[in-house]
């Protein structure tokens, strides 16, 4: 088996500028890609939304934003003109409906 040192042999030839183009490299391929979404599972979404709404029901939506995937869990407070939910907690989480991916109804 071959002990090598990695990485640590190369930073003494690697500036620091070098350095953080390899750490901001390492982060963007860490990026996670929207999926795209089929008519038939946005309006699935849509329909548990509404009914969580009308019979204050606990949600759990899993959504993606700056390139990665979040999930919430709370009752929903509001709908902000068909653009974004709102949930009914502290920090007052709002979601845009494109960026909702999974609605379950807990």
């Amino acid at each position: 088996m071959i002990h090598d040192r990695g990485a640590k042999k190369w930073t003494a030839l690697m500036l620091p500028e070098h350095i953080e183009m390899l750490k901001a490299l390492q982060v963007e391929y860490s990026y996670k890609e929207k999926p795209v979404l089929d008519e038939q599972q946005i309006e699935e979404n849509a329909i548990k939304l509404q009914l969580a709404i009308h019979d204050n029901l606990t949600v759990e939506v899993k959504y993606y934003k700056k390139h990665d995937f979040h999930k919430v869990k709370g009752k929903l407070l509001s709908v902000v003109s068909n653009d974004c939910i709102v949930f009914d907690k502290e920090d007052r989480t709002q979601v845009k409906f494109s960026d909702i991916i999974e609605v379950l109804v807990v």
